[in-house]
């Protein structure tokens, strides 16, 4: 068999992907449907061919029993990038990036801030800026309930300019302090990819 040409590879954008659980379920489900693969990442599966159109229906299926969806429209598959991204680089990334939150994405998507934002909040009803910060205090509520980190490693770690400037935040969010909600029986923990500007 000849070498598929380069053009032949094909990008699927898939919605709701946003931890490496979540890789390991798609590399698994693509091999069960004998879907060839070339790489798996947060939001993206890059494929060896384009899908035929009853590999398509099955793809769509198994999607959607785990709760992904696979994206179309050009802004949906943009702001689900952004998301993928500042996902990935709260709740993933072991190391503090060195620049600002909008050029960090600006440099990993390859499009310029302005037009990241002005879809970003034409889609989702909220500035990225906001979901930055509903991603900063998820990731404070699982270092709570954890243990791992300290408020101040938590603090350097988010960019916090302080500890009174992360309890400030966090409070204006939950309600509660960071040593409130330690003390809580139930803990509102969210579905990170599900954070919406109602929820606070």
């Amino acid at each position: 068999m000849e070498p598929l040409a380069p053009d032949n590879k094909v990008t699927l954008h898939i919605k709701n992907m946003v931890c490496p659980r979540c890789i390991r379920i798609i590399r698994e489900q693509f091999a069960r449907l004998e879907i060839p693969v070339l790489d798996v990442q947060l939001g993206l599966v890059e494929l060896t061919r384009p899908l035929q159109a009853t590999e398509k229906e099955k793809v769509l299926i198994v999607l959607e029993d785990y709760g992904f969806e696979l994206l179309v429209d050009k802004k949906l598959k943009l702001v689900e990038q952004i998301k993928t991204c500042i996902i990935d680089l709260i709740h993933h990334k072991s190391e503090k990036i060195t620049t600002t939150y909008s050029t960090y994405l600006s440099q990993a998507i390859g499009k310029d801030y302005s037009t990241l934002s002005h879809v970003f909040s034409s889609v989702e009803n909220m500035t990225i800026e906001r979901f930055i910060i509903l991603q900063k205090i998820e990731y404070i509520k699982a270092q709570l309930d954890y243990e791992e980190l300290s408020l101040g490693e938590i603090a350097s770690r988010l960019h916090y300019s302080s500890l009174s400037h992360l309890s400030k935040q966090f409070k204006t969010i939950t309600g509660y302090t960071p040593s409130e909600y330690k003390k809580q029986a139930i803990r509102d923990r969210l579905p990170l990819d599900r954070l919406k500007k109602a929820d606070t």
